[in-house]
């Protein structure tokens, strides 16, 4: 197969030159946007910027992400080799000529001796896994009852727990003397790309477009025994990454109720009886470096890792951790790769490494609700008590510096707890908003001279947090006498953990934080609620950005890009950011967009806060709905704003007998409030859909779906084909303004603004006001993409609103449909429209 290496052979090695073909790439010729994506990605990871991809469903955007990816990779192994050769040859070296040549030609032999015995060593791992795969046998793991008394619940000793990662002593020993084939020096702790998504559910559709690709196989790559898998083509040494809950293979941890982490630990104490048989002992180094090199033998998504752990008896958590740095590809989820504690205990070191975010639309949702912590005034005070009755139990065996940590923690919580007070007994208000040195100062004198810092490290590093409260725990159930009984005891989320998490925020924010007081739960039962909000997205990811060799951030929809660039990446210098956006695949032919100004009655269609209960507004909603019925063939879907707009169009509706008139054309059906009921409604509609164009009796021409923007149905789901033929968006779904972390989070807009000297035209939005208009037409966007799935399939986009009309909202739909949209000024020129585009569908 012809390759675009062939054309570096010549190459100086110090820039890989963007190639013009993708020979991996499985489907020949690809579309021209998909080659246009890959190099442009190939380009961005060589030149090490921080780019925005933005691919419509449909544009095989994980494969294009994937190849690209990968691409650049394999080039740069053999430049990163060439390296390591021509090193040895000594540019101002006096040596003649043919003893540097000599030195490299050694160089050579000796990388590729070092590379063939590693690669031998994944063939072995292949070959026994494809055994072990066709000899899967069921097993039988034995219970271990555990052992304990008072001791467990003392802390650690600081510099065993070093707070990095949770690997026990036994474990560090375990990978500090295992004995293999590569030195401790010679490991390879290769050029690696992450590639993170918000489930794992979505991570698992990344290994079967990987195994699409095309790469020509490395010389060990092929599989001597069993299915097969893969043979042929190169077999990228892949790892997928998942917590504990999804990886534990011990029955003993998962059959528990609460914390698994803290269940594991235990085990990894190593005292009698009480060791995780999964986990091997130091001396048996081998068996967790032959696993590591069966994970890597085959690309495995989490189900598969944790069958090999079973297969193995080897604990699969542990053996993804030891197998990230030799691992080429690593997919985790977002979670596991933006915190930074998450990182270090996993041992992720994301320098120079190439970083990968798919359906980047909730990058700074998720970045946002990753740093914010409330905590109750319950939590506090069960946390005060906790940590006092440890601190009284404990303090004649505790080390100097414990009790000395803990007695600044206990005046830390006693300040906390006293302004809690003080605002319940002196405020009227249901909510209040403080900035971070506002609540310092109210904390008081006495908790002046303490480092928050040191307390948040301490607590962090020690994980005393667990031993005190899983104290606290035994001594609720009474189980002191009877300690064996403590692992069966439930662990729910520990208070005295949110309170450190809190305490992190406060640590950390500066002017990027707010505390929110309010009232919470019912009158009479009320308590205080204390929210730690982060204002600026960009402070937890600036570490990753600085620190990655390239950032790719890619969505279905990242439109509006300026909101994504402003919010995330405030400080980049202009010459590394870039943004790409692609066309549709699917021809122009294929989409409608209209934006529908006037209802049937010549009324103009407004659907603010104040009309979504406004009757009269309904009964206009509710014959643009009819006429839809009557036009659109098998599945429409509405979207409304909000939950308490779909239900008073309901009841209205029901009420004008609108329903019944629905009903007759189609056969209705809303997005339950309940996530449990999602997957039977879906299936229902498609039934429905489906049945309507197999030609039985029934009058009814397909379904309406019913839903609702930003909830359960607006994203993730595919309404490919008939099951949405007509997507329609009622009004512009701007959140709720009354909000006290939206005011916070538009007032912050516009202060950092004015702070880093931006000026507008006095006539135009100001920063807070363009973030709330993107938030609105984020969530737009990402509902209308719902429709259009494949290269072959046809919708209609309909935006309910004559706001829709003006320039700076229709400039913020995604780019594909930008130029294709239609404005209609009265209702008939939009039945007119629609009647012509289903005509041609026919």
């Amino acid at each position: 197969m012809g390759s675009h290496h062939d054309s570096m052979e010549g190459h100086d090695g110090l820039t890989l030159p963007t190639p013009d073909r993708f020979p991996a790439f499985p489907y020949d010729p690809p579309y021209s946007i998909q080659v246009d994506l890959m190099r442009h990605l190939y380009s961005s990871i060589e030149h090490k910027h921080v780019t925005i991809v933005e691919s419509p469903t449909g544009t095989g955007k994980t494969l294009s992400l994937l190849c690209a990816s990968l691409s650049w990779l394999a080039d740069e192994q053999q430049r990163a080799r060439r390296g390591k050769i021509s090193q040895h040859a000594g540019s101002g070296s006096t040596e003649p000529t043919w003893v540097a040549a000599q030195a490299m030609q050694m160089r050579r032999r000796e990388l590729e001796a070092q590379e063939r015995d590693y690669e031998e060593r994944l063939m072995r791992a292949r070959n026994a896994e494809a055994k072990l795969r066709a000899l899967a046998r069921a097993r039988v793991t034995k219970r271990r009852v555990p052992e304990g008394d008072e001791d467990a619940f003392l802390p650690d000793d600081l510099d065993v727990a070093d707070g990095l990662d949770n690997i026990s002593p036994a474990v560090r020993a375990l990978m500090a003397n295992a004995n293999h084939t590569w030195s401790e020096g010679e490991e390879p702790t290769c050029t690696k790309i992450y590639y993170a998504s918000r489930t794992h559910s979505q991570l698992s559709q990344v290994l079967p477009e990987l195994q699409k690709l095309r790469f020509p196989p490395r010389e060990l790559d092929q599989v001597e025994v069993g299915e097969g898998d893969g043979t042929g083509q190169r077999q990228w040494r892949t790892v997928s990454l998942g917590s504990r809950k999804q990886l534990c293979i011990n029955e003993d941890v998962r059959s528990k109720i609460g914390d698994p982490d803290e269940r594991c630990r235990e085990l990894q104490q190593g005292q009698t009886g009480r060791r995780c048989q999964f986990l091997p002992p130091p001396e048996d180094g081998a068996r967790m470096l032959d696993f590591r090199d069966q994970i890597l033998a085959f690309p495995k998504d989490i189900e598969d890792l944790a069958a090999a752990g079973r297969n193995a008896d080897t604990c699969p958590y542990y053996g993804s951790r030891k197998a990230i740095p030799q691992a080429e590809l690593v997919t985790l989820p977002y979670n596991l790769l933006l915190q930074k504690s998450a990182r270090e205990a996993l041992g992720i070191d994301i320098t120079n490494q190439i970083v990968i975010i798919d359906e980047a639309h909730n990058l700074i949702p998720t970045l946002l609700s990753l740093s914010s912590v409330s905590i109750t005034s319950a939590t506090l005070s069960i946390s005060l008590q906790q940590v006092e009755t440890y601190y009284h139990k404990f303090r004649n065996r505790l080390a100097p510096s414990h009790g000395l940590h803990l007695r600044r923690l206990i005046s830390y919580l006693q300040a906390m707890s006293k302004v809690v007070e003080e605002w319940i007994a002196s405020k009227q208000v249901s909510t209040e908003v403080m900035s971070i040195p506002d609540y310092i100062k109210k904390l008081g004198r006495k908790v002046d001279g303490i480092n928050l810092l040191e307390i948040e490290t301490y607590l962090r590093k020690s994980k005393i947090s667990r031993k005190i409260s899983g104290y606290a725990q035994a001594v609720a159930a009474g189980a002191l006498d009877a300690c064996s009984q403590l692992s069966h005891l439930p662990r729910p989320l520990l208070p005295l953990q949110t309170v450190e998490a809190f305490m992190l925020g406060l640590a950390g924010a500066r002017e990027d934080g707010r505390i929110i007081f309010s009232r919470v739960g019912k009158e009479g039962k009320s308590e205080m609620e204390m929210k730690y909000l982060l204002l600026n997205p960009s402070t937890t990811f600036r570490e990753i950005v600085e620190s990655a060799r390239s950032v790719v951030l890619a969505g279905g929809t990242m439109s509006p890009m300026s909101d994504v660039i402003s919010r995330l990446f405030p400080s980049l210098p202009q010459d590394r950011m870039t943004t790409f956006s692609c066309g549709h695949i699917v021809p122009q032919s294929h989409v409608q967009t209209l934006i529908l100004c006037k209802g049937p009655s010549g009324s103009r269609l407004e659907f603010k806060y104040a009309q979504q209960s406004d009757v009269q507004v309904l009964k206009e909603l509710g014959q643009v709905v009819l006429n839809l019925c009557n036009i659109v063939p098998r599945g429409v879907i509405v979207f409304f704003p909000s939950y308490s707009s779909l239900n008073f169009a309901k009841k209205t509706w029901k009420a004008n007998h609108a329903l019944e008139k629905f009903e007759a054309k189609k056969k209705v059906f809303w997005e339950p409030e309940e996530s449990g009921a999602v997957d039977s409604t879906l299936g229902d509609y498609a039934e429905a859909v489906q049945s309507s164009s197999t030609g039985r009796s029934d009058k009814r021409v397909g379904a309406i779906l019913f839903a609702v923007v930003g909830a359960k149905l607006s994203e993730g789901l595919n309404f490919a084909d008939d099951l949405a033929r007509a997507v329609v968006v009622v009004g512009l779904p701007f959140a709720n303004k009354n909000s006290p972390e939206l005011q916070e989070r538009i007032r912050y807009a516009n202060e950092m603004e004015i702070k880093i000297g931006n000026t507008r035209n006095p006539h135009s939005k100001d920063a807070g006001s363009e973030l709330y208009e993107n938030m609105c037409m984020n969530a737009v966007n990402q509902t209308i993409g719902r429709a259009i799935r494949h290269r072959s399939d046809w919708a209609s986009l309909i935006l309910l609103d004559h706001r829709y009309s003006m320039a700076s909202i229709r400039q913020k739909l995604p780019s594909w449909i930008q130029d294709g949209v239609f404005i209609c000024d009265t209702f008939g020129q939009a039945m007119k429209q629609l009647g012509s585009f289903y005509r041609d569908k026919k």
